[in-house]
């Protein structure tokens, strides 16, 4: 199924939670704030949140310096 991620069209399998989502663009390792169609998902639901065909989906990861 096709979601838009950061303004970019991407294939993702049918079933695909936020958490997976995140570890299969390899943002898994730190922080990160997502939000889905305009709604800031929890971090504890990143787990159980599903996508659907056209979700629009925001990420931002943190990154730590100095």
């Amino acid at each position: 199924m096709k979601v838009q991620v950061n303004g970019e069209a991407k294939d993702v399998p049918e079933g695909t939670t936020v958490r997976a989502l995140v570890e299969l663009l390899g943002l898994g390792d730190g922080p990160v704030a997502v939000e889905k169609n305009g709604e800031i998902v929890r971090r504890a639901q990143h787990v159980t949140e599903l996508l659907s065909e056209g979700d629009v989906v925001e990420i931002v990861h943190f990154v730590g310096g100095g």
